[in-house]
């Protein structure tokens, strides 16, 4: 193509090339920075120089009990470099054998061994407890009463017996939550299914302020920080990532204030102003492990829909080797109604949550303002009908194709990390 721009979108592990009309295209990527040179370095800085409160071996002391909360596989959390920098800090202090590693599962799948062993290595795995949460598992589970707005709140019993809980994750804008990391990983991580579902009801996922880069006054942050701060963290520990899952900066503290600047941080580097919006939005799920499923992949979409203009066409490409999943609600929600309109009305009009129809909620408000089509090698085309989604096979092709329609003003926005770039409309006050 003459005088085109050659992008790589984030797809899957290899990533995908598209050439695109340079005239026609506006790029938007996170600001770079280059991975720490070391970054075991900067993890041990944070965890010895906290943002507030004393360094970790100053909180713990011999013959305690200590949880550590983590992100599961869905998310690029470098568990391999941040969880042993943290036994490093407890070594001489506590003994391993009283150290419980709970995966934050939400309501996700448990993670098989496998899976564990990629996330912190055959070290880690081979010399302290690891445990899936089970938001489903009442046995599991141990009531602490209400907090925030009315929300029931029931945690992982391992959580809440240790004498110290650690929070370990890593910030980004989230697309009802506001920003990842931090209080997530109490609730909803290693919540109980209840207060998961309190947690998304349909009426706090359609509140204006539960969406990218919004904490204070934003419902379910506001919800999820006061369960946090009211069952009690220890020490949190958080890091922001570049396009290369590396490193840049940790985090480390008490919770609240640790997590505040993490987010600042994540803010300067992730949320993007473009002058109006775009015919067509091309967007991706930062690739693997974040799009290995359709589920987890309404997070691209949502980014895309901050600038597409109504009725305008948003392309996802997402690699989906998860499939839906098929474990969940997420595909039975997206297949209960005829349309992303009446797939609103009904979880609008539901008097109670069903499980995941919080991202069918959030991809039926995207519907119901734009077109939506996806390209993954895994999903075929019958897959995404019944997903309310169009088929696109190839994504540099359907852009030209949208940019003919459109006629010779039209333009294109290609957002190849996906969440990982938040664009806002300049003028909206959303920086």
């Amino acid at each position: 193509m003459a005088d085109s721009v050659r992008v790589r979108l984030a797809y899957g592990q290899t990533g995908l090339d598209i050439d695109l009309p340079r005239e026609h295209t506006t790029v938007v990527e996170p600001q770079f920075r280059p991975g720490a040179a070391d970054q075991r370095a900067v993890l041990r800085k944070a965890l010895r120089n906290p943002v507030a409160g004393p360094p970790l071996r100053d909180r713990v002391r011999p013959g305690q009990t200590v949880a550590v909360s983590l992100c599961d596989s869905t998310r690029p959390q470098p568990r391999h470099l941040m969880i042993p920098a943290l036994l490093d800090e407890l070594d001489g202090i506590v003994r391993t054998s009283d150290v419980v590693l709970l995966v934050a599962t939400g309501t996700h799948r448990a993670n098989t061994d496998d899976e564990l062993r990629a996330m912190l290595g055959d070290e880690v795995v081979d010399a302290v407890r690891v445990v899936n949460h089970d938001a489903r598992d009442a046995d599991s589970l141990v009531w602490r009463g209400k907090y925030g707005n009315d929300v029931p709140v029931w945690l992982n019993r391992e959580w809440v017996r240790a004498d110290v809980r650690i929070t370990t994750g890593f910030v980004e804008p989230h697309f009802f939550a506001g920003f990842s990391g931090g209080p997530k990983l109490v609730a909803p991580g290693l919540a109980g299914l209840d207060t998961v579902l309190t947690l998304h009801d349909a009426a706090r996922i359609a509140h204006p302020n539960a969406t990218w880069g919004v904490i204070d006054g934003n419902p379910v942050h506001d919800d999820v920080r006061a369960i946090a701060a009211g069952t009690g963290v220890d020490f949190a520990f958080d890091v922001i990532l570049n396009r290369e899952q590396q490193i840049i900066e940790a985090f480390a503290g008490d919770l609240l204030p640790m997590h505040r600047a993490a987010c600042a941080a994540a803010e300067r580097l992730a949320m993007r102003p473009v002058p109006a919006p775009f015919d067509v939005v091309v967007t991706t799920n930062s690739g693997y492990p974040l799009d290995q499923n359709l589920y987890q992949s309404v997070k691209g979409m949502s980014a895309a829909a901050k600038v597409v203009k109504p009725g305008g066409l948003i392309i996802c490409a997402a690699e989906c080797r998860d499939g839906f999943p098929d474990h969940g609600s997420f595909r039975e929600v997206l297949a209960s109604s005829a349309s992303p309109q009446g797939l609103l009305a009904d979880i609008e009009a539901r008097e109670y949550t069903v499980p995941d129809q919080w991202q069918v909620q959030i991809q039926a408000k995207i519907q119901s303002t734009a077109r939506v089509a996806v390209h993954s090698e895994y999903l075929s085309r019958d897959d995404l009908r019944s997903a309310h989604l169009a088929h696109c096979a190839d994504v540099e092709q359907a852009v030209l194709d949208e940019l003919a329609v459109a006629g010779p003003t039209a333009r294109v926005c290609v957002l190849p990390e996906g969440p990982q770039t938040i664009p806002y409309l300049a003028g909206t006050g959303e920086e």
